[in-house]
């Protein structure tokens, strides 16, 4: 018997939850109807998690932090200006809704699970304290149990995880990465750690420095190598994390780890668009920071996996590697191993200006520089690969000044190589050394 559901209001408050039986046609419709005050006055829906706002009316959680996340002030049934946003859970209809549930016992209606009552600021900081005063003893264990009940909470709901967030846990559990980074036997607690730590960005600066000592780095780096593919994807999130204190020191560290290789090795594994975001972010960071890390890159074919990512990859990505793409050809080494593969620059005409401001920034710097060490045959590959109408059309998009100053200036080199063309050819024509016009 195939069923096909649908829902039906009647007048205002009311709602009826109906199974419509498409075969055999002859049997009865029945239907259950849904009490006006178990309903929410936002949804017009079964409440699971009834609460009073300051006006004294029971809303749906869920519907009421919606409409208040959206920038209401107002009461929506009285429309009364809220003088506190509090939200005082309603056990009494809650129990109502879930005694009403187990009456029907029907199909139709799932009874309704007592919901956990959210996090707050207090709870957040009495489990901060305990963490810290736990790491500073050097007491793993506790460390793990708290780790562990940091970790349910979050998974509960995103208003637990923003609460944590909010309380400075974040400095406090990089703080017990750091005091226990050396110990290889408590790696299963330092990956809980990474885990709950991508979801606590921006950490901000003084958490940052701390994943950035030689330890933390050391196992955040031992970490990239992971066999479990989601540890390697937090390791490389919190890498380029780390990498963005742009200090020489932290540099030193990615070369003694062998970070460049591990970051080369996520992006071919094609383990996540997320993974390899993090990892191309990191791999730019390192490029432009430390140029000489470039050729390091080379060696290991960076280059042709870039390039790849920009003729199939999504936009995300490909903005990425053609970031990645621009910061190679700072260096004379890497110009030359870009102008190598034959795809570059039909790639980065093509990518003008289809994919974003950025990628196209990007891909007209590349062209510069690789125009500007190769002179006219590069030029005119350009111009005959059509870069001069889409060139126009950037300066005639609301790009930023940045983007057009680059747009201005690949015009005028490809303006003046189209006037020494046509002057060629004048010439040509003027000795006879050809018969007919082009």
């Amino acid at each position: 018997m195939g069923f096909l559901w649908r829902t039906r209001l009647r007048g205002a408050n009311e709602k009826k939850i109906t199974p419509v039986i498409s075969w055999p046609e002859s049997e009865p419709e029945s239907e259950i109807t849904i009490p006006p005050e178990f309903q929410c006055p936002i949804s017009i829906d079964l409440m699971k998690d009834p609460v009073i706002i300051s006006t004294g009316i029971t809303y749906d959680r869920e519907s009421i932090e919606t409409w208040i996340s959206s920038g209401n002030k107002t009461c929506p049934v009285t429309n009364t200006v809220l003088t506190t946003f509090d939200q005082i859970p309603n056990h009494t209809i809650r129990k109502m809704i879930q005694g009403w549930c187990v009456e029907k016992g029907s199909p139709l209606i799932q009874r309704i699970p007592t919901p956990r009552v959210p996090l707050m600021p207090c709870e957040v900081y009495e489990i901060r304290r305990k963490l810290s005063s736990a790491t500073r003893r050097g007491d793993y264990e506790k460390c793990g149990e708290i780790i562990e009940k940091i970790k349910k909470l979050g998974d509960e709901s995103e208003k637990n995880r923003k609460c944590v967030n909010e309380n400075g846990v974040g400095l406090v559990l990089c703080d017990c990465f750091e005091k226990f980074s050396g110990d290889e036997k408590l790696t299963f607690m330092l990956k809980e750690i990474l885990s709950l730590l991508t979801w606590m960005i921006p950490i901000g600066l003084e958490g940052i420095s701390k994943l950035a000592s030689a330890s933390s780095f050391r196992c955040v780096a031992g970490l990239l190598r992971n066999t479990d593919d989601t540890v390697r994807q937090n390791a490389a999130f919190l890498m380029k994390e780390i990498l963005s204190l742009e200090e020489t020191r932290v540099y030193a560290f990615a070369v003694e780890n062998g970070v460049a290789e591990a970051l080369v090795k996520l992006i071919r594994d094609s383990v996540s668009s997320s993974a390899t975001n993090s990892s191309l972010i990191a791999i730019y960071q390192m490029v432009l920071q430390k140029p000489e890390i470039a050729s390091e890159f080379l060696e290991i074919g960076l280059v042709n996996l870039t390039v790849e990512m920009i003729v199939d990859a999504e936009n995300s990505v490909c903005e990425k590697a053609l970031a990645v793409l621009d910061a190679i050809c700072e260096t004379e080494k890497g110009r030359e191993e870009v102008r190598k593969n034959a795809l570059v620059m039909p790639l980065l005409v093509k990518k003008i200006p289809k994919v974003s401001e950025s990628a196209t920034r990007s891909s007209m710097s590349v062209i510069l520089k690789l125009c500007k060490t190769e002179n006219a045959f590069a030029v005119e590959e350009v111009v005959r690969l059509g870069a001069f109408q889409k060139v126009l059309l950037v300066l005639q998009v609301g790009y930023g000044e940045d983007t057009k100053e680059k747009a201005t200036e690949l015009l005028k080199m490809m303006n003046t190589q189209m006037k020494l063309m046509s002057d060629c050819v004048d010439s040509l024509k003027e000795f006879k050394y050809i018969k007919k016009p082009f």
